[in-house]
């Protein structure tokens, strides 16, 4: 299933709806959205309804399968986070030095941004 819009899918929504069994009739064979123009804009997308539903089906099996990655990496950095503590390698903080730290990572923050753009 291609999700790429070819520019023979892109019509006006005036044309569609002079050959609306033909654009339908199209879609259905070749699987493709077409994009409806109104006034030169893209305003609405027409797919062929199995295709969409597949479209949606894997979405949601990628959302699932981010989640649980996701999960994934947060119980590895939970379980290093622990085997830190439990080697003692971690750092007290009292309020001033607690603010201190926070202040060096909204500047290591800040600079990272700053080398992205």
């Amino acid at each position: 299933m291609s999700t790429r819009i070819n520019l023979e899918d892109i019509q006006t929504l005036t044309d569609f709806k002079r050959n609306a069994k033909e654009y339908v009739e199209r879609i259905k064979a070749t699987k493709s959205p077409l994009v409806l123009t109104v006034n030169g804009k893209a305003e609405v997308v027409v797919h062929e309804a199995q295709a969409f539903q597949e479209m949606m089906d894997q979405l949601e099996r990628l959302e699932e399968e981010l989640r649980m990655l996701k999960l994934e990496a947060l119980r590895r950095e939970i379980g290093i986070g622990i085997e830190q503590l439990e080697n003692g390698q971690y750092t007290e903080y009292d309020e001033e030095s607690l603010s201190a730290f926070l202040e060096d990572i909204k500047a290591r923050g800040r600079k990272r941004l700053a080398e992205r753009k």
